[in-house]
């Protein structure tokens, strides 16, 4: 869902903007309280009297205040000192001085509008439409006023790589500007080691605008912006976080437990973050994505393989797909996966105009699981996930119709497969009005009375969710998370169709593959399985 993610992320990439105010403020916090001072910071001495971890934004809303123009002079003069700590840190070079500029809330606006265009606009419609078709957006969401609400409230400073300036924002508090500063300087280092439009651009290719019929090497490729923004924000997390850990003497990488608080202040937000906390589940990982994975992949390469790998190393030999962020260790070994094979989208498609098409990446599979069921399941089903791809299109002659959809992900086994085909069958009742299956499914309780025997039955003896049954034991669940119950849905073996408000929906596994069919017509559904799992089986 790769031109999904592009929008919110790319609103943000636009300033490679610290997008969670909390981040910075709880981290510089954390390390005043662990009794550590750096010089020249007298003023952020009444942060240290807080407990451990509580940021100046989970008191209550403050009124307001712009930073003074001497203030203002202090902190330009701070931005050398801390580009030089932030080279020390990445070992990469500082080749020329950084501008530096103040910039009021009504400018950051005023240069999103300015640099939005006709395209934007269509990407925009694009992508809240196909959230909305997979459920991961309410039917009557306006996607573009959240995303500017998004940035009024969240964005605490930014880089602009076209003009080579650090942006510091006038009514970010002064305690809470230098790491803020330490993150911001590490993408002017960034800039400078490989040229950040350019390197960034490399992933920019939109599937639904070419008139190329997609392939399966243009779907393998589809997630890089994603994977690479991961980089560039998680080595600017951890930079950030090392400055507010200087002073007593400790790193992120035998730092856990704070890493763990600046996670989860990514994740939850602050009381005063309303809109950010508001938001769908799908946008506020989308959001957090770069900066929460990026950061714990870069821990890890650090981990292995020191400075050198995590940040030089890494930028010029980047990961391409959010499983190799999400799972570290894939990068590290070098894992390769076979790409899928893909129908002849032109051809299947004929009597339908393209509308979007993408990757359903590693990522996109954990947040339609935490959607359609919860994140525990989530965190231990997606790495099963081996590859994944959709394609959106309207009926050419009849606008009124609903968008259609072909889905199609492959799994590490069957069992996880069937797995997976349970949990989206079980999302249709909370998509769509109605959703009555239809035709009979020959050894195989329906998913509807499996979801309804599981709602009845509400919570297990054991504490588990419905819907879901206790498989500590169950084949595939190698590396379950210790810390949460291990869960065996309720499998969806073989072909199952529903019918809808919007037409018939299709779900289909065989194998270790599961094929959805939503809004088209049985015909062109009949042609998309027989090539789909003709390739399956050819493999």
């Amino acid at each position: 869902m790769n031109n999904v993610k592009r929008l919110g992320q790319g609103v943000l990439w636009r300033f490679c903007a610290v997008v969670l105010l909390a981040v910075a403020s709880g981290g510089w916090v954390a390390a005043q309280d662990s009794g550590g001072q750096s010089s020249g910071q007298d003023q952020k001495q009444d942060q240290s009297q807080k407990p451990a971890g509580e940021s100046p934004a989970s008191t209550q809303p403050k009124e307001e205040t712009k930073i003074t123009p001497r203030q203002a002079e202090e902190l330009f003069h701070s931005v050398d000192e801390i580009l030089a700590f932030d080279s020390k840190q990445t070992g990469l070079a500082v080749k020329k001085e950084v501008k530096r500029k103040l910039t009021s809330r009504e400018e950051v606006v005023s240069y999103l509008t300015k640099n939005k265009d006709d395209k934007d606009t269509q990407r925009l419609r694009r992508s809240e439409l196909v959230l909305k078709k997979f459920g991961l957006l309410p039917r009557d969401f306006d996607l573009e006023k959240l995303l500017v609400a998004l940035l009024r409230e969240q964005v605490a400073g930014y880089y602009d790589p076209k003009t080579k300036t650090v942006h510091l924002l006038d009514w970010v508090p002064m305690e809470e500007q230098e790491p803020v500063m330490a993150h911001e300087l590490t993408h002017a280092l960034q800039d400078q080691a490989v040229g950040l439009d350019k390197w960034m651009s490399r992933g920019e290719k939109d599937l639904t605008e070419s008139r190329k019929n997609p392939t399966a090497i243009d779907i393998e490729n589809d997630e890089v912006d994603n994977a690479r923004q991961a980089v560039v924000e998680g080595q600017a997390e951890a930079v950030m976080l090392q400055y507010a850990l200087a002073p007593v003497g400790r790193s992120i990488v035998d730092s856990p437990d704070l890493v763990d608080e600046m996670e989860s202040s990514m994740t939850n937000g602050t009381p005063d973050s309303t809109v950010f906390k508001d938001a769908p589940i799908f946008l506020k990982e989308s959001l957090t994505f770069p900066y929460r994975y990026g950061l714990e992949f870069e821990i890890k390469l650090m981990q292995k393989g020191g400075r050198e790998k995590a940040f030089a190393g890494v930028l010029a030999n980047p990961p391409h797909t959010t499983r190799q962020i999400m799972e570290p260790e894939t990068y590290l070994s070098g894992e390769r996966i076979e790409p899928m094979r893909v129908p002849n989208f032109k051809e299947d498609f004929r009597n339908y105009k393209k509308f979007d098409v993408g990757a359903m990446g590693e990522f996109d599979v954990a947040v339609l699981i935490e959607q359609y069921a919860n994140q525990e399941l989530a965190k231990w089903l997606y790495p099963e996930w081996r590859g994944g791809y959709y394609y959106a299109a309207r009926v050419k002659e009849d606008k009124a119709a609903p968008l259609g959809l072909l889905y199609v992900s492959r799994w590490s086994s069957a069992e996880k497969a069937e797995e997976f085909a349970g949990i989206y069958a079980r999302s249709l009742a909370k998509r769509y009005k109605k959703a009555d299956e239809v035709g009979d499914a020959a050894g195989a309780a329906t998913a509807e009375a499996a979801i309804a025997e599981a709602s009845a039955s509400g919570k297990s003896r054991s504490g588990e969710s419905p819907g879901a049954k206790s498989g500590a034991d169950a084949a595939g669940a190698k590396d379950a998370p210790a810390k949460h119950n291990v869960f065996k849905v309720v499998p969806l073996k073989g072909r199952h169709a529903w019918s809808t408000e919007d037409g018939t929906v299709v779900i289909e596994e065989q194998g270790d593959t599961v094929l959805v069919s939503e809004s088209l017509d049985a015909g062109t559904t009949a042609t998309l399985e027989r090539e789909v799992f003709a390739a399956t089986a050819a493999k």
